[in-house]
């Protein structure tokens, strides 16, 4: 008798538009065990296993958005977990092959509550609340108590304190190698996703190494110049020649690197990779349809990162060289700027997208067994209170408030407590296998 959660069935179900290309490929070399996986792959999507289809995964492309201005209280894309039980994590490695590590921008302890209290009431749970183990961390930068997001995102890329306002480098402006640089040297495949521009302050830090984050012209060339498998998020006007103060054409290099270049939702469904650059917007995502929603942007990064390199499918047992494994960072850039305009609405609504991401790695997790999901915070905005009936709002700006973590699959044990902000990327190294970290870049 085969029993799964239901986390699992809904990875089998979020993939169902994908099975039909999965299995055309991977039939001209059927066997016992193929047999066994396409009869299981057809009786989660079809129902011949007893799957509820009412609890398949949001059809994200079937609801209108509407007015980016107007509509931010509506939540009707949102379906929260069907049960407050937190994952198991039975049966896991004890090495995580694979990271994806989320990060909400400006998401402090109350951002989540609100979103909680609105979208499934104060006695349930979003699925970041589901992760077994749960921590704080602290966020000062080098030079201040309160951080922004490039000192912020530094301390989770690279484990070291920096200046707000830097990238990648300690205050002497001296370089140190990221977790998506490390994973690189392990043969893993990298990517990143991000609602903002891709070369913003915390995905920069992932990809970038530079003294200043408003340099965002030259931030997107090391980006390309990192060959990350993987990019998708806004910001195509700082890729495009005539914006460009060097007159670099990056989206044409980008082509001639081996990148299939996106610019909407179907193009991006139909990718294959193995290099997917998609660039939604000239500037940030406006978080609205017909845009790929931060949900299916990380379920594609996903499937693209997981497949094996030379047959292009997920199943382990087929040809194709050794997949390694990958590092996926992704970012819900703006709950922070819903907190800086403190609008409460907004917030819970970046919140709560951000959450679907959230589900998005949480069922490939469960499904995987050896994948570490780490979910946190570069910082807090808008030092925002819960007072149960009302909200109130401290200011405009960031806070010097810890941010919650929360972790799911190998390695996870290694968050709980206080920590500093800096301590998550290098348990994150530990957990992988990195040897060496935090270490200056060569």
């Amino acid at each position: 008798m085969i029993t799964l959660t239901l986390e699992t069935k809904l990875v089998w179900q979020a993939e169902a538009s994908s099975v039909k290309s999965t299995m055309l490929t991977v039939t001209e070399r059927i066997d016992c065990v193929f047999i066994f996986r396409l009869w299981l792959i057809f009786g989660l999507v079809f129902g011949l296993t007893g799957v509820n289809r009412g609890e398949s995964k949001t059809d994200y492309t079937q609801y209108n958005y509407g007015d980016v201005t107007e509509d931010v209280s509506d939540i009707r894309f949102y379906r929260g977990p069907e049960t407050n039980e937190v994952y198991k994590q039975k049966g896991f490695s004890r090495k995580a092959k694979n990271v994806i590590f989320l990060i909400g921008d400006g998401m402090g302890p109350v951002q989540v509550q609100i979103a909680r209290r609105k979208a499934v009431g104060a006695a349930g749970k979003l699925y970041m609340e589901k992760f077994p183990v749960t921590g704080f961390a602290k966020t000062q930068s080098a030079n201040s108590p309160v951080t922004d997001s490039a000192a912020g995102g530094t301390a989770l890329a690279c484990g070291i304190k920096t200046n707000n306002g830097m990238l990648g480098m300690d205050p002497d402006q001296k370089p140190y190698r990221n977790l998506l640089e490390a994973a690189q040297e392990m043969g893993k495949k990298t990517g990143l996703v991000a609602t903002s521009t891709i070369s913003h302050a915390t995905p920069a830090a992932f990809g970038s190494h530079i003294n200043d984050r408003g340099k965002e012209q030259e931030i997107a060339a090391q980006i390309l110049e990192h060959d990350i498998q993987v990019l998708l998020g806004g910001g195509r006007s700082h890729w495009l020649a005539e914006n460009r103060q060097d007159k670099r054409d990056l989206l044409a290099e980008a082509k001639e690197k081996g990148y299939r270049i996106v610019t909407d939702l179907q193009q991006m469904e139909e990718a294959e990779g193995p290099y997917v650059l998609g660039l939604f917007q000239d500037s940030s995502l406006t978080t609205f349809s017909p845009e790929p929603s931060i949900g299916q942007m990380t379920r594609k990064a996903i499937q693209l990162l997981s497949r094996n390199k030379k047959n292009g499918t997920v199943c382990p047992f087929f040809g194709g060289e050794k997949n390694r494994g990958f590092f996926l960072m992704v970012e819900g850039s703006q709950i922070d700027w819903a907190c800086h305009a403190n609008n409460p609405e907004n917030s819970v609504k970046q919140t709560l997208l951000f959450d679907l991401a959230v589900r998005e790695a949480a069922v490939f997790a469960l499904h995987d067994k050896h994948t570490l999901v780490v979910v946190t915070a570069d910082h807090e905005t808008g030092g925002l209170a819960n007072l149960g009936e009302e909200v109130k709002w401290g200011g405009g700006g960031h806070s010097a408030a810890d941010v919650p973590v929360y972790a799911f699959g190998p390695g996870s044990e290694l968050f709980t407590g206080v920590m500093d902000n800096t301590e998550v990327a290098r348990k994150i190294a530990r957990a992988m296998g990195i040897r060496e970290f935090p270490k200056v870049r060569e």
